[in-house]
């Protein structure tokens, strides 16, 4: 049976599923798998909502009025003792289930440390590493406080269905596309015994397998457990760049689903006079094109992972996490992790590019000229969209005329 209770944190309806896990209402209806719960839900409390009503006592129906004065009040003491009854139960209840969920987690509330400092480290390199890791993670956090709210609030599946789970080493992976993902994954194979080398792996493989577990895919306490006792890295990269190899990557290859998917829908609605082909096959989609697509309220398609906001995908100011890697140093910081985790000393980061590998790699001149096409209000706009993951991951403004 389901629970009905109301969320603190985004002051919504929520249900407590079959499981015995808690969901908010806003995830759960993105969701067809819990649907049935929902009903239920909503049905209980529609009884609730029948058995005690939302007026007090002195707006009690007129037929009252009929009966003397000493039974209307003997009526009154009745129904406002039940009233007030029930109305403690489901405080009590909602108060238990607030109480004993352990799905709510305290904000930057980790229990993890991951910072040991190696005492044989006489050059100081592991050191300063964790210097550079100490002032991120303030950063983040001080971002968080500043534009987040600093109350408890409800991990969801929704949450953690980013991160990918390595139980030989403890070890939680948030997955940001165009950050470096593929080669990470490639790591977590080999850290669980999953494959012997880095270099063995396809990138279909990699991404289509189902190899690596995701965290949403534990029950209750699988999630509580990890994301309590585990190591939680995340890597990211300049939100500019990162949006520009998306781009590069999905719309100027050929791409059978990003074509027909968002390259027709882009098409058709950007471009003037697009002709029957551009139409039909959803390709050669422009680089000013695809801004208008990202900064539109009313988007023909929806968001796609790959140039989704950072701090969206993998809820930082939620999930309080341990390391926070940059692609722009990816090897000094990945090879920093696998220290620290205690990997085989022979594993390093791989450097190799999968996917167009004689293309060169999106760096920040290739990204200049990709804005350059943009007019400087459409540049400001694409900052502010990504704002957050500036101010949170410490990027500074790509341009000058920046505000």
């Amino acid at each position: 049976m389901s629970d009905v209770l109301f969320c603190v944190s985004c002051k919504r309806l929520c249900c407590r599923i079959l499981n015995n896990s808690l969901f908010c209402s806003q995830d759960c209806t993105s969701n067809n798998q819990y649907g049935t719960s929902i009903e239920a839900a909503a049905k209980q409390l529609l009884n609730i909502n029948q058995d005690v009503p939302s007026y007090p006592p002195y707006l009690y129906p007129a037929s009252l009025h009929s009966t003397s004065r000493r039974q209307k009040k003997m009526i009154f003491l009745r129904r406002d003792n039940k009233m007030y009854a029930e109305k403690k139960l489901l405080k009590k209840r909602k108060h238990f289930l607030l109480k004993e969920t352990p799905i709510l987690m305290p904000l930057n509330g980790s229990a993890v440390d991951l910072m040991p400092l190696d005492y044989g480290d006489s050059s100081g390199k592991w050191r300063k590493l964790y210097e550079v890791q100490r002032q991120r993670k303030k950063l983040m956090h001080d971002i968080c406080l500043k534009y987040k709210s600093g109350s408890r609030r409800i991990i969801t599946p929704y949450h953690v269905s980013r991160i990918f789970v390595e139980d030989q080493h403890k070890l939680l992976y948030c997955e940001v596309p165009k950050a470096g993902c593929s080669n990470w994954k490639r790591v977590l194979m080999v850290l669980s015994g999953l494959a012997s080398s880095t270099k063995d792996i396809q990138h279909n493989t990699v991404h289509y397998g189902n190899y690596l577990k995701r965290l949403d895919s534990f029950d209750r306490k699988g999630i509580f457990n990890r994301l309590n006792t585990y190591k939680k890295m995340i890597f990211v990269r300049e939100p500019f760049e990162r949006l520009v190899s998306a781009f590069r990557d999905k719309f100027e290859h050929a791409n059978n689903y990003y074509h027909p998917v968002f390259g027709k829908a882009i098409i058709s609605k950007y471009r003037r006079n697009a002709t029957r082909e551009a139409l039909r096959t959803g390709s050669g989609v422009q680089f000013k094109e695809f801004i208008q697509y990202l900064l539109d309220v009313h988007r023909p398609v929806g968001m796609d992972i790959h140039w989704d906001h950072i701090s969206k995908l993998c809820s930082p100011c939620l999930i309080d996490y341990d390391f926070i890697g940059k692609f722009e140093s990816m090897e000094e910081d990945a090879n920093f992790l696998l220290h620290l985790i205690g990997a085989p000393q022979n594993l390093t980061f791989p450097r190799f590019k999968d996917r167009h590998s004689n293309e060169e790699r999106t760096t920040s001149k290739i990204t200049q000229q990709y804005f350059a096409q943009l007019s400087p209000l459409e540049r400001q706009r694409t900052y502010d969209f990504y704002y957050m993951d500036y101010q949170m991951f410490n990027y500074s403004k790509p341009f000058e005329d920046l505000y």
